[in-house]
């Protein structure tokens, strides 16, 4: 990692220097969850006044989101208009919403800086991410996506060649496969970006999921990717000194949902292996967070943190959240602090 800097490539005034903030779906759609385009617009105006003060602060930011109520809604559509017109696939799926989101962070983001008096030089990028054609989750699909069904219905799509299935009761749900993500292919385009001064909205989703053929060529393939193992791979691409995994709690959870519950503090990577190794964190929820954290500070980022959306500022600090931190004698000697925040 480099020292830390503003936007304009000088040293930070707070020290802090860069930062990437990956913002969990909480933060795109409304507090009962409603994806509407009002209640979109509004809850990323909330999550921008945040990321603006940070801005403000001297803090060098760079943005990714997830998009999965989006990309359901767009699943809907598929369905409910399958008669009429072709369902799109997944790649465009996410290239739509990336866009539609993209620019909605972008037009909140601006009007926050403006009322605060500073320049408004932000940016998103349609991004692709590279995976492997031969991930084992292109044989074994298992990432739920979209709404239930009933057999009946789900059938017309499984004659379309997609997966479905049987969840009880509950009816039949569309599963794709969730590769890892290799490399952000886009991550030129977003360097100089951030390098030219401009805050930069990348990587939504966890990317586009492309392979790369024999000529060297691109092409998008069905899939989902997971937006926090992403942003983990563009924080090291942008240079960031620390990653902030917005999500709805504050901690990371030990013992969750016993009466044991407690919230993890400050730790280092090899301890957070150790919890994950032992089934502390649900694969679907927690789970791939805490993998992306200790991938980037393995990497070696200096800090991950892993909070809710209202604790960004501390969070940027290590002063919030779960904190991951590679510098064992660092954490030691904050172990009181951790202590109590677990009490």
């Amino acid at each position: 990692m480099t020292t830390p800097r503003t936007a304009n490539g000088t040293r930070s005034t707070n020290g802090t220097g860069r930062v990437l903030i990956a913002l969990g779906g909480n933060a795109m759609t409304g507090p009962d969850g409603s994806a509407t385009p009002d209640a979109q617009r509004a809850a990323v105006a909330v999550a921008m006044e945040a990321v603006a003060d940070l801005i403000v602060s001297g803090v060098d930011v760079v943005l990714t989101h997830g998009n999965g109520p989006q990309v359901g809604n767009l699943l809907v559509k598929n369905e409910l208009t399958a008669h009429v017109v072709p369902p799109v696939t997944l790649d465009w799926c996410g290239a739509q919403t990336q866009g539609t989101l993209g620019f909605t962070v972008v037009s909140a983001l601006e009007a926050a800086l403006r009322r605060r008096g500073q320049p408004a030089r932000v940016a998103a990028v349609v991004t692709r991410t590279l995976v492997d054609a031969a991930d084992p989750a292109f044989e074994h699909p298992t990432k739920p996506v979209g709404r239930h069904l009933p057999q009946a219905e789900a059938e017309r799509f499984v004659a379309l060649g997609q997966h479905w299935e049987d969840r009880g009761a509950k009816g039949w749900r569309r599963v794709v496969p969730s590769p890892d993500p290799l490399e952000v292919v886009d991550a030129p385009a977003i360097r100089t970006l951030v390098a030219a001064g401009f805050t930069t909205v990348a990587a939504g989703g966890g990317g586009i999921p492309v392979v790369r053929d024999a000529d060297g060529a691109e092409r998008g393939v069905e899939a989902v990717l997971d937006k926090d193992l992403t942003a983990a791979l563009l924080a090291a691409s942008v240079d960031a000194d620390v990653l902030v995994i917005a999500t709805d709690v504050p901690n990371a959870m030990l013992d969750y949902g016993t009466a044991n519950q407690r919230e993890l503090g400050r730790v280092t990577p090899e301890e957070l292996r150790e919890h994950a190794a032992a089934g502390q964190f649900a694969g679907g929820s927690m789970g791939p967070k805490v993998e992306a954290a200790v991938r980037f500070v393995e990497a070696g980022g200096r800090r991950s943190v892993i909070t809710s959306l209202d604790r960004i500022t501390a969070a940027v600090a290590g002063e919030a959240g779960t904190v991951v931190e590679a510098n064992a004698a660092a954490v030691a000697a904050a172990a009181p602090v951790a202590a109590a925040d677990a009490g």
